[in-house]
């Protein structure tokens, strides 16, 4: 169905007084017969929980007038779809105010966006707090007058006249169908016709107007009290740096009151758990200006955590049968020339450096350094699957904008392995990775994760990125996938998603917040060996080529200490915390006394700190559960003359008089790291 068309065109292809419809709803179908001119809103009536509809699969307004023998189902609020239409609508509903306040401001785009929305404006000053605060002011009014949003197409002559004074809107008529491939742009224009949403007040006057493709809710008043702006930033006209800086106004909007407060709920535990504030706190990590944006360092805090890490997934791939390698961090162009990094990745790497016209870069990836490992002598089938492994570190020259704390670097820490393997073994090698993986994820507490299959994009721009054939692309698909399926975990398609090279499983855990991170990923490769001639011998004598398969168990160790600290709000458990055990004394007298405690632990592999400070007993306690030691050891007067100590817990909980043996013996226990 055209999602354009209109009442009177409608009316003029069905001249019948009745049209038969299919009903969707609440896992029911219902055949209701109803007269022509029917609507969305005549079926559904003034529901605030149906947002749209979705109309032989094609979501679209409310008001459109509804065909003979078509498919309907209503479009919840609530649902993503749902949101995304409110979040948009919300975005026009600030362009209207805005500009109600601001005339000589110049409209950009508002698309939705994750949990919200954005708008951009060419503004003479920057917004201020105040100013948003003046926005929603409107914004209210706006919602209050309930104005309908009115589809309407146009031709790209009209667009032009009617938008003759909005240049940004004009750029986009002119780029109609190549602008959806922009930042934003498929919210406005697109391959086919033009539209304009009007909002009309009561009376029928046009209130304001936009370029845009819809849909949208059937008037102001659906947005209700679910919304709020949240801040202002700058912003590139179509996201590109060489281009107008303009000012971005983001707000958030949700079906309902209470969602918007349980969203600002969420927002305000995420802060809470803000890894780099913890960072800070803790003394883990920092970002020195003298080294640059996007390249951390890791105090002696966090270097235990890193250390702890390392040292899990080193032991773990021993046992799984993985080759510990190493490789240089830089290497010559032609390396990369051949893995195809450089013509298909180069604006992820660095520059070159040149030495005497040979140009050397910052390795992005361990993959080719593994394939010279590979080819470094003969190899026969009787080695594979033969896997390497090492902890590399690769370098991504990602825009300063994106940067953020540890989850978003551009020095990388993978525990990067590749898999050579016969093309009959690769199904059994990616279950074998996907275990690893999902063991990996439990003992570090992520335990909630579900899987993405990431494949290439088949149409459009992006689609000359992916090299080799279809029937390559189908077999690596297809073992992906098979795999997926029969793990029995929820497995969601990302099209477009595959790396140039291959497609690939990612793991996508959630955090104890709910968040979703892509953490580990399995990808299949059938490129890189051809093009560095890596072959084997086979049972026959003859040479064959493996199927090279990726896998970073972590994604990268400073991304998931990110999330890590994120998820446990920074209490990490026994056997990662930097300090496993705060000794804390009554008084000085009684520091000798736990020393020796601290020393028995100390053979036992226990990281323990004695407390020599001046502070006051008190104040020894906070500072230890500042830091969220997750165990302390009190002594005092009684507890020095029975052999004992007191046992408090990071959660505030105490046991007292427990002898030392019995309390050396329970933190041994809960601070070994698990092993399966």
């Amino acid at each position: 169905m055209d999602p354009c068309r209109q009442v009177a065109g409608s009316l003029e292809r069905n001249p019948k007084v009745s049209v038969s419809l299919t009903v969707l709803r609440n896992d029911s179908r219902e055949t209701r017969v109803v007269e022509t001119g029917t609507t969305g809103l005549d079926l559904f009536g003034d529901d605030r929980t149906v947002v749209a509809l979705r109309v032989n699969g094609s979501i679209v307004d409310l008001a459109t007038v509804l065909n003979d023998a078509e498919e309907v189902e209503p479009v919840l609020a609530t649902s993503e779809e749902g949101l995304a239409i409110i979040r948009h609508s919300c975005a026009h509903v600030t362009a209207q105010a805005l500009q109600r306040l601001h005339a000589d401001a110049k409209l950009g785009i508002g698309p939705p966006i994750t949990d919200g929305f954005y708008y951009d404006f060419d503004i003479a000053e920057p917004l201020t707090p105040e100013d948003l605060k003046a926005i929603e002011k409107e914004m209210t009014g706006i919602v209050k007058e309930r104005q309908r949003f009115v589809r309407r197409a146009v031709s790209d002559a009209d667009a032009a006249q009617e938008l003759a004074a909005e240049p940004y809107k004009l750029e986009l008529i002119g780029l109609k169908g190549s602008a959806a491939s922009t930042e934003g742009a498929s919210v406005e224009v697109g391959a086919g016709e033009l539209t304009i949403y009007d909002n009309v007040r009561r009376d029928g006057s046009v209130a304001w107007k936009d370029l845009c493709r819809g849909p949208h809710v059937p008037h102001t008043g659906y947005l209700g009290n679910g919304w709020a702006l949240t801040r202002s930033s700058a912003a590139y006209w179509r996201g590109d740096q060489r281009n107008q800086q303009l000012q971005r106004v983001y707000g958030t909007a949700w079906a309902s009151k209470d969602d918007l407060v349980a969203h600002q709920n969420r927002l305000a535990e995420a802060a809470r758990r803000d890894h780099r504030k913890l960072g800070a706190e803790l003394d883990l990590f920092s970002f020195p200006e003298e080294l640059g944006a996007g390249l951390p360092v890791f105090h002696p805090n966090g270097g235990v955590i890193k250390r702890a890490m390392e040292d899990y997934v080193r032991a773990a791939h021993v046992r799984a049968g993985f080759k510990y390698v190493g490789t240089p961090h830089i290497a010559k162009e032609v390396l990369f020339r051949t893995s195809g990094h450089i013509p298909y990745f180069q604006d992820g790497m660095f520059p070159p450096m040149d030495d005497d016209g040979q140009n050397y870069y910052l390795k992005a990836m361990n993959c080719p350094g593994h394939n010279l490992i590979f080819k470094s002598r003969g190899r026969s089938y009787r080695e594979l699957p033969l896997r390497l492994f090492e902890f590399g570190t690769v370098y991504r020259n990602e825009k300063s904008g994106v940067l953020q704390g540890l989850t978003r670097v551009r020095m990388i820490t993978q525990d990067d392995s590749h898999s050579y393997v016969t093309a009959e073994g690769a199904a059994d090698e990616v279950k074998h990775l996907l275990r690893f993986i999902t063991e990996l994820l439990e003992d570090f507490g992520l335990d909630d994760y579900y899987l993405e299959l990431s494949t290439r994009d088949t149409e459009g721009a992006k689609s000359s990125k992916f090299i080799g054939s279809d029937e390559q692309w189908e077999t690596a698909t297809a073992v992906l996938e098979q795999v997926g399926r029969e793990s029995g975990l929820e497995l969601v398609p990302d099209p477009g998603g595959a790396a140039y090279y291959g497609p690939k499983i990612s793991v996508q855990a959630k955090d104890a917040i709910g968040r979703t991170w892509q953490m580990s990923t399995i990808q299949y490769d059938f490129n890189q060996p051809a093009r560095f001639g890596l072959t084997y011998t086979g049972p026959d004598g003859h040479p064959a080529e493996p199927v090279m398969i990726h896998s970073a168990k972590f994604g990268s160790i400073e991304r998931f200490i990110g999330v890590l600290t994120e998820h446990y709000a920074g209490a990490f458990p026994a056997w990662l915390h930097p300090v496993q055990v705060e000794c804390i004394p009554v008084a000085a007298e009684y520091e000798p006394y736990l020393a020796g405690i601290a020393d028995q632990l100390l053979k036992a592999d226990v990281r323990v700190e004695v407390d020599r400070s001046d502070d006051r007993f008190g104040k020894k306690i906070r500072n230890a559960q500042t830091q969220k030691v997750p165990f302390m050891l009190i002594a005092g007067e009684q507890d020095a003359a029975a052999g004992a100590v007191s046992f408090r817990y990071r959660d505030g909980s105490q046991k007292n008089g427990v002898p030392v043996a019995e309390a050396i013996r329970e933190i041994v226990a809960a601070t070994r790291p698990p092993k399966r």
